[in-house]
């Protein structure tokens, strides 16, 4: 396998980290300056999120349609388009339409990759492709957290924004030189009535949960929302068992191990979706530290996930599927509880040592988890699959903001408002990492020989 294919995709997912880190880094100086705060601006983090859930599903079918390195190509236009308009916003409305439009380039960015790469490359070398898909994108995290820092300490937020320009340009250029546009399959018919009712379906349920703990509005209006997201759903369910080519197809989640690893995944973004949001806002509202001096901590996380790229294709065929995604679940859910622990009296080393070593064990989880989805899945059924994945898991995260910021919001709201207290951030963290500690119960259901033909092996040891 050609691994310039799998560096040059890996440019959007590269934008794409660092733009989520940058932001959860400059939250409390983005809020002051447009005037809201910062609880509420989890609204702009849900907004990308739902842009995703609500246009991810049609990536493969535009793929199809229109070919993968042009659909590619305008996605990095559109995200960088959104990346100005960020940047250009003077209030939260603004801010949350423009980070709308960013999800919309993303939507296409990521799956499409991801789809190009699962096409072309033979399954047992997978794990291997998935991991040198993801090495760069790692970068922005390790860049993201100190440079936005940097940026909005010392000059300005606006500017975290602005870089994705040149780095959008870059990729463009590389995707017209080096992205195949083969494996290109006849396009399906468009299921018209599916994409409505569950673009709405997401959109309504992601902006409900968010809004439930927004002191900006009531919460009746968040609740209402979500009941009507999770009717539509309903709705949607039944459509899609009922029509032969349906934007998502459900009956994909019959395969036992693709069903294991979107379940399992669900809840463990949930737990790691809070914590891009809950960490840096606890090391600047009760720690006293600026962004630069937060994104300087969050980091090195990202460098023990980088260290895993290089030892996960091992580790992966020594121990099979099962074993490495049950540990990588149990120490990233404790990795969690122990953000719970930390005063701001905590050695640094010793925080600075927990996030690289959960670094390194999340991003085992990732690599692994996006591998064994196609265990069992047909090439034909691979666009679906992954669509699937996909839009649950970016849902999830958007859920992982809402269920973080909500409980942040609840805890502080019963014990009398005011400012926020380390103690409400502690419980915040107590249940997220107790959501994802579901996903290591499920992962302990697998075979132990599970995803094996993912490996080149019958049996795993």
């Amino acid at each position: 396998m050609s691994r310039t294919t799998p560096l040059i995709l890996a440019t959007a997912l590269f934008m794409e980290n660092m733009d989520s880190t940058v932001i959860a880094t400059s939250l409390a100086a983005i809020a002051a300056d447009i005037g809201t705060d910062p609880i509420s601006l989890k609204l702009a983090l849900t907004a990308y999120l739902v842009a995703l859930a609500i246009f991810i599903p049609i990536s493969s079918w535009m793929a199809d349609r229109f070919g993968a390195r042009r659909v590619f190509r305008v996605a990095m236009l559109v995200f960088m388009i959104g990346s100005i308009c960020c940047a250009f916003s003077s209030s939260l409305a603004q801010f949350v339409g423009a980070r709308f439009i960013q999800g919309m380039g993303g939507a296409m960015m990521g799956p499409v990759a991801r789809l190009v790469l699962v096409r072309a490359t033979p399954r047992h070398q997978l794990v291997d492709a998935m991991a040198w898909l993801t090495i760069p994108a790692l970068i922005g995290p390790i860049v993201g957290p100190p440079f936005g820092g940097f940026l909005t300490t010392y000059f300005s937020w606006h500017w975290i924004f602005i870089i994705n320009v040149p780095i959008g340009v870059l990729g463009i250029i590389l995707v017209g030189f080096a992205l195949p546009n083969e494996h290109r399959n006849k396009p399906r018919n468009i299921d018209g009535p599916g994409f409505v009712m569950a673009g709405l379906a997401f959109a309504l349920f992601a902006f409900g949960c968010s809004v439930v703990s927004l002191p900006a509005l009531p919460p009746v209006y968040g609740v209402i929302a979500a009941v009507a997201g999770m009717v539509l759903g309903v709705f949607y369910t039944r459509h899609a068992l009922r029509t032969e080519f349906p934007l998502l197809d459900l009956r994909l989640l019959a395969v036992r191990n693709f069903r294991i690893a979107i379940v399992a995944g669900t809840f463990f973004r949930l737990g790691q979706g809070a914590t891009p949001f809950l960490f840096p806002l606890m090391l600047q509202l009760t720690f006293g530290l600026s962004p630069f001096e937060s994104g300087m901590v969050t980091f090195v996380g990202a460098i023990g996930a980088l260290a895993a790229k290089f030892v996960a294709n091992w580790m992966f065929a020594h121990w099979g599927f099962k074993y490495p995604l049950v540990w990588s679940t149990a120490i990233s859910a404790a990795g969690i509880v122990a953000m719970g622990l930390y005063t701001p009296e905590t050695p640094m080393p010793l925080i600075l040592a927990v996030l690289t070593f959960t670094g390194f064990w999340q991003s085992t989880f990732w690599t692994g988890s996006n591998a064994f989805t196609f265990a069992d899945i047909e090439d034909k059924d691979a666009g679906q699959a992954n669509v699937i994945s996909q839009v649950l898991g970016q849902l999830m995260f958007a859920m992982g903001v809402a269920l973080g910021g909500g409980t942040l919001e609840l805890v502080h709201r019963l014990r009398g408002g005011g400012e926020l207290a380390l103690v409400d951030f502690h419980i915040a963290f107590y249940v997220v990492a107790a959501v994802g500690l579901v996903a290591t119960v499920l992962f302990l259901t697998l075979p132990k020989n599970a995803g094996h033909q993912l490996l080149g092996k019958p049996h795993v040891h």
